[in-house]
């Protein structure tokens, strides 16, 4: 989503990492290229002149001025201020100290609402918590079968609201506090009705349901790709029943970003969420300061490493890592390794959290094939237990073999035995083994 942005402002760093000094001339054009940039991400005006003007005072400071780095200085006070305008810091949900902790979320008909109450549900699952998802919405009882089908695939309870139930809106809202309390779930996690468009009857509903389940969040829920559309609806949301945090669905898509970049702003409430990608597990925990520094190019290498942390099994790690030293490296070991790459999502996902600078620049822009990991995969599937084990096996027999029961042609077959090889060969360098010693 913020590629865009990150490649011209990228521009603006490149002309004050060349400027030997900082004044307010050089100063003043570096900071027109940051606001062309951000407005053309579709950032509010008010939002990009407040940011330039912190910049500008900061960066006219003595300590900047002084600097032996004058530039690099310039940088860090952009990306702080990036990270201020979304939020400042990470902020977790609130759970209530009486449970159950009632999660409300709202916002449009279309902004992905339903989907992200079965993926929070997911995660606070994850975290070690007993989710109760419920859909209430007055008029539209579709959403019920909805979300029930969600929370069926996940594995988690829902609570029904019928026509007799939704007749006395109060009761059946109370009743379900009462249900979720005697069963211990917690959160309450409350789909609520969406319209095309904000009205007073919607407003109306939403403040009832507020008032009677008195909830712990009220999450507005808006889709990143509808850029200043959302940052107006979060604000309406916001004066008409109050919020207390944001969830942005579709980051991964190919919206200019500056709904993200605004919407703390406007309503003065924390992004807790994103959604990056339609799957259960694509909802992540939004880090203001990680998004400034991928935004400007800077990558987020901190959740890279979580997600590889979520993936991986401890055990089969240390054991992968003792068979690597004594070079007892397999074909099944790569297989596996393969396994584990496909769980953290896309390679080009995975790739742009890495810095746009540097030796990491030519990864990160990098043009990858996803299917080639599904092609390996299959490749090493066809093969037997002995060959995985011993590659020196394979002539030019078994490769044709290999190659029809995979449905891959002989070439790529190739390709993965002499990659397979130059690992093996690289795995006996003084310098590998040596850091393998390290994870001992």
């Amino acid at each position: 989503m913020f590629d865009q942005l990150a490649g011209r402002l990228e521009r603006m760093m490149k002309y004050l990492r060349g400027e030997g000094k900082i004044t307010e001339k050089n100063l003043g054009e570096a900071l027109k290229m940051m606001r062309l940039a951000l407005l053309e991400a579709d950032v509010s005006y008010k939002v990009v002149r407040e940011l330039e003007a912190r910049v500008r005072e900061k960066a006219l400071g003595e300590e900047v001025l002084r600097s032996l780095t004058p530039a690099q200085q310039v940088i860090k006070i952009v990306r702080d201020e990036l990270a201020g305008t979304l939020g400042g810091r990470q902020q977790p949900l609130r759970f209530s100290s009486a449970p159950p902790s009632v999660f409300m979320l709202v916002g449009l008909q279309g902004s992905g609402k339903t989907t992200t109450c079965g993926k929070l549900a997911r995660w606070t699952k994850g975290v070690g918590k007993n989710p109760l998802l419920v859909s209430f919405d007055l008029k539209r009882l579709a959403a019920q079968e909805q979300l029930e089908t969600i929370a069926d695939s996940l594995g988690l309870p829902f609570y029904p609201m019928d026509a007799g139930r939704m007749a006395a809106p109060e009761r059946a809202l109370k009743e379900l506090v009462l249900y979720a309390k005697s069963r211990a779930f917690d959160p309450l996690i409350v789909d609520t009705a969406g319209r095309l468009h904000v009205d007073d009857e919607l407003m109306d509903e939403l403040r009832m349901v507020r008032d009677v389940l008195k909830p712990a969040e009220v999450i507005y829920v808006g889709d990143a790709m509808t850029g200043q559309d959302a940052v107006r609806s979060a604000q309406a949301f916001e004066e008409k029943i109050g919020l207390t945090s944001v969830i942005l669905t579709k980051l991964d898509g190919d919206a200019r970003g500056g709904a993200a970049l605004s919407i703390v702003s406007v309503t003065g409430r924390p992004i807790k969420f994103v959604g990056v990608g339609e799957k259960p597990d694509k909802l992540e925990v939004f880090h203001p300061d990680r998004m400034a520094s991928r935004i400007l190019g800077m990558g987020d290498v901190l959740t890279l490493i979580e997600k590889a942390e979520e993936q991986a099994d401890l055990e089969e790690a240390e054991d992968l890592a003792r068979r690597m030293r004594k070079q007892e490296f397999t074909l099944e070991d790569f297989k596996k390794q393969l396994v584990q790459l496909k769980k953290m999502g896309s390679l080009s996902g995975m790739l742009g959290h890495l810095p746009q600078v540097g030796p990491f620049k030519a990864i990160a822009g990098a043009e990858l094939d996803e299917r080639k990991i599904v092609h390996f995969e299959a490749i090493i599937s066809s093969m037997t237990a002995r060959e995985r084990e011993s590659p020196k096996l394979l002539n030019g027999s078994r490769r044709l073999r290999i190659a029809r029961g995979s449905g891959r042609p002989v070439h790529e077959v190739n390709q993965l035995v002499k990659q397979f090889q130059d690992m093996q060969r690289m795995m006996k360098q003084p310098r590998f083994q040596k850091v393998l010693s390290r994870m001992k």
